[in-house]
Order: C-alpha cells, then structure tokens, then sequence
C-alpha cells in the first residue's frame, strides 16, 4: 500500500472500530433488531469509505491525501476541486499563515476533502436504493420500510450537504481574511461538531456542556497529532539507522517505534471512538428539530 507509518497507524483505529461496529451488529442481528438492514448498510458504507480512503479498493487514483507531518508534502497533493485548489493556492501565496497556520489549514482542506468523498459515497447509495424502489411493482408493508430507510437516508444527504456547504464557507473566509486569534476553536473536526451542535435542538446548559466536552475532545486530537508527529520522526530515524548496521542503536529505536505507534494506534481509536458518539448525539438533536 506504500503508507506512511502515520497512516497505518489510522488505518488500524479504522478497521479497529470498524470491526467492534460489525460485532455489535451481529448481536443486533441475531435479537432480530435490524429487520429493514438499514445498519447493515450503513457498515458497508463505512467499509467502502475506509477501502477508497487508504487506497484498498483496487483504484490506483483513489487514495485520499496524506499530510506529511515532517516536510510539506502538499505540492504532490490534489483536491480534486477546482474551487479548493483555488482557495489553497491563494491561501499559501497570501503571505497571511505562518508554516504552523498552513500546516493546520492544509488540514482542514483535506477534512473537507473527506467529507465530500463520504458524502458521494452515500449519494450513489441512495441512487441505488431508489432506482431498486422504483422497480417494485406491488407496494407492501415491506416497501414502506424500505421508503422509510430512504427518508432517513436523505435526511442524513441534507446534514452531510449542509455541513459540506458551511465548511466550505469557513475555507472561503479563513483563506482570504486569515485565521481569527479569538476563534473557539482550531481543529476542523470540533469546528464543524461545534457549528451543527449551534443548529440542533439542544437547551443553553446543554450547549454548554457540550462545548466544554469540545474542549476536552480538542486537547485529545491534539495530543494525537503530537504522537503521530513523533512516530513520523521514529520511522524516519528507524529508516536511517537501519542503513548504519549498528544492532544497538537499531534495537532501541525499534523498541521507541513500537511504543509511539501503539499510543498513536491507541489515541487514534479513542479520538474516532469519541468523534461518532459526539456526532450521533448532534444527529439526534437535528432530527428532533425536523419533527
């Protein structure tokens, strides 16, 4: 797959959690509570997304863009928008980022990236779906669940759309004005839970308590960016003192490599783990607005 020791790293949380997903679905399935095959649907989605992000799904084009923590790899990266690559290279020639800023923007432009690729994902899945409803001549109790499954399925389309459209504008304005020093928040991740939490259905207290939980989340993504920069810098050293032939100085740089990428697996489990419970809390408060 030719990965980056980060990257591994994040694919392994990925399939970790992907794999703890389809264990629980399999208890489900076997109580008898997914009748309608909605959460088995949305696993495979989840496996697709996951195969197409890291490069497994036999396309050669389609692995998403890996950031490389050491020097800037940006130049080779593409994000398949004109509108974005616009934003980017004016962004870089603006003069308005320190290195730091354009390290951190450059991570919010491949977020959006990610969430335009999961949310085509789920709109050929919908197309699917509808063009096999279409098809149904006699209509019965079965086609109502599955009309159900769809209504919820564009529910979800317009949350991911609208959350793609209000990403987009934040790129739009933090490229042409720079970033604003008395921002609540810097991770593109908590930016956007913050900005749908704003829309939902939730008291002022619980506004509250969840920014403050926000908070908490953000000094996790960053603690997990700080492990995957170590690990990126051990894989480097690793490679070179491999060429040396001294076993000593080898095996101690193996035994750091080994533990900074078993934290960085093991705080990238935590931080996705965290971010779907954080997300299907703000789903739940935006579906109670529509009702």
């Amino acid at each position: 797959l030719h990965l980056s020791a980060v990257k591994l790293a994040e694919l392994h949380s990925d399939l970790k959690i992907q794999e703890k997903d389809e264990l629980s679905w399999k208890k489900l399935k076997a109580e008898g509570l997914d009748e309608d095959g909605e959460k088995e649907a949305k696993l495979r989605r989840n496996l697709n997304v996951i195969m197409t992000k890291y490069g497994m799904n036999g396309k050669k084009d389609s692995q998403l863009i890996d950031t490389n923590y050491i020097k800037d790899g940006t130049e080779s990266d593409t994000l398949d928008d004109p509108r974005l690559e616009k934003l980017w290279s004016k962004a870089k020639t603006s003069g308005k980022f320190s290195d730091e800023e354009l390290d951190k923007l450059w991570r919010e432009f491949k977020h959006h990236k990610e969430k335009i690729h999961e949310y085509n994902i789920l709109l050929e899945t919908v197309s699917r779906t509808e063009d096999i409803h279409k098809n149904v001549i006699n209509p019965s109790e079965e086609n109502l669940v599955k009309e159900e499954i769809l209504h919820n399925k564009h529910r979800e389309l317009k949350e991911k759309l609208r959350s793609i459209n209000q990403g987009f504008e934040r790129l739009r304005k933090v490229s042409h004005q720079g970033y604003d020093t008395t921002s609540e928040f810097e991770e593109p991740r908590v930016i956007d839970l913050w900005d749908m939490a704003k829309s939902a259905n939730f008291t002022e207290k619980e506004l509250e308590s969840f920014r403050e939980e926000l908070k908490h989340f953000e000094a996790k993504i960053e603690k997990h960016h700080h492990y995957q920069k170590q690990l990126e810098i051990s894989h480097q050293k690793l490679k070179h003192v491999e060429g040396t032939g001294d076993k000593e100085h080898l095996n101690r740089n193996k035994e750091k490599y080994a533990m900074l990428e078993e934290k960085t697996k093991e705080l990238g489990y935590k931080v996705k783990k965290h971010l779907q419970d954080l997300s299907s809390r703000i789903s739940q408060g935006l579906q109670h607005n529509e009702l």
